[in-house]
């Protein structure tokens, strides 16, 4: 938009991409930012200590991301709850998670390496399947011309056609402005999953199906065997991708598993 000043003089509305940039360049917002990309709402006591900061400094956090536009809030009672803006906002989390560089952290137990295994094989990215599961389906779909490329990804009239007689009313389509088909980059394989209005019926169809059970305060998400049978009929999925192995931490790792405290 552009305006006009008394003297003459012209301004104009640009997108201020540093400024969003400068949100998530503090670690412990973007750890604030990841955590609710599990579509829930958290207090601000909740995420500080997720985050392992002080309720104090968390609450600083959260005002600059709800300013900022990332974060919506509302009040229960006396309490603060937050949550993401809304689908965009996930969407853009995750596809920067999969753009951004990694970085090494140690896993100090069995129960961690484990946890991060199965956050990595399915999980929640707000309202859709994400992770190795999430990657499989998407390429599985585009496999079968359920999912096509020729304008831009979308979903076929075949695709259309296996929604509704999967159960899914109206093909997926969303009653809202939102998005029919659209993907995230996936920052587990770097490869992209279905999200979009698509994504997100499929998602509460195997959670209604209990094709998909959610781990409790958790976004993981585990494979019944209802789900196992239910993804091999209907999409070829392998028993590879629907049974993940257990993680083992590495080998020199395993004197950290229960670290001695000094004295």
């Amino acid at each position: 938009m552009i305006r006009w000043d008394a003297d003459h003089e012209s301004t104009a509305e640009t997108p201020d991409v540093a400024a969003l940039a400068a949100l998530l360049a503090d670690r412990t917002r973007a750890a604030i930012c990841i955590a609710l990309l599990d579509g829930g709402t958290w207090t601000a006591g909740e995420l500080a200590e997720y985050a392992g900061v002080a309720p104090s400094t968390a609450t600083e956090h959260l005002n600059l991301l709800v300013a900022g536009g990332l974060l919506a809030e509302e009040r229960r009672g006396r309490r603060r709850h937050v949550r993401l803006a809304g689908s965009d906002t996930a969407e853009i989390l995750e596809n920067l998670a999969g753009l951004a560089p990694y970085r090494r952290v140690r896993i100090r137990s069995l129960a961690e390496a484990n946890h991060r295994r199965a956050l990595h094989h399915a999980r929640t990215c707000y309202d859709h399947i994400a992770g190795a599961l999430g990657v499989a389906i998407a390429e599985a779909m585009t496999e079968r011309g359920l999912l096509g490329r020729e304008h831009g990804l979308e979903l076929t009239d075949a695709g259309a056609a296996w929604l509704v007689a999967l159960g899914i009313e109206g093909g997926g389509h969303a009653s809202t402005h939102r998005a029919h088909v659209r993907t995230c980059l996936d920052w587990t394989s770097r490869r992209q999953h279905l999200s979009g209005a698509v994504g997100a019926a499929l998602y509460r169809h195997a959670l209604e199906h209990r094709w998909v059970i959610r781990a409790p305060a958790s976004r993981i998400l585990a494979v019944t065997e209802a789900g196992r049978v239910a993804f091999r009929a209907r999409l070829g999925l392998s028993d590879e991708v629907l049974m993940p192995t257990p993680a083992a931490p590495p080998a020199r790792d395993r004197a950290e598993v229960s670290p001695r405290r000094p004295g």
